[in-house]
């Protein structure tokens, strides 16, 4: 579990992306959002699916780097919700609705300080 937190605390996305994803994982649903990403079916464990999402991401990020016309904001967006949501879970105790115990903090992406260029981007 370790491994996975420092994967993502080490993940530098552009600040518009974080803010953007932490704001959307306060509604965070699961059920709703991590069948829609990873498909239907039986959910993985938290762990499992953080895998999963972080290759995902990096696939997306790869094509907005290299300024793909495939690449679609809203997704990428969609998929850094389910791993700070997914990181939540992961890290904290979940209550008996399911949901996590405390509210989110800066737990799993770190912010860039770039005006939208490519250069500078930590990975």
């Amino acid at each position: 579990m370790q491994d996975l937190l420092s994967r993502l605390k080490t993940l530098h996305r552009p600040r518009l992306l974080v803010r953007t994803a932490r704001i959307g994982a306060a509604n965070y649903s699961r059920d709703r959002d991590l069948c829609r990403i990873l498909g239907y079916g039986h959910l993985p464990r938290s762990a499992v699916a953080i895998l999963r999402l972080l290759d995902l991401e990096q696939e997306v990020n790869q094509q907005r780097l290299n300024g793909d016309a495939g690449y679609a904001i809203t997704r990428h967006v969609e998929i850094l919700i389910a791993l700070t949501g997914e990181a939540a879970y992961l890290v904290r105790p979940e209550r008996e609705d399911g949901a996590p115990e405390t509210e989110l903090g800066n737990l799993s992406l770190c912010q860039t300080k770039t005006g939208g260029g490519l250069n500078g981007h930590r990975l």
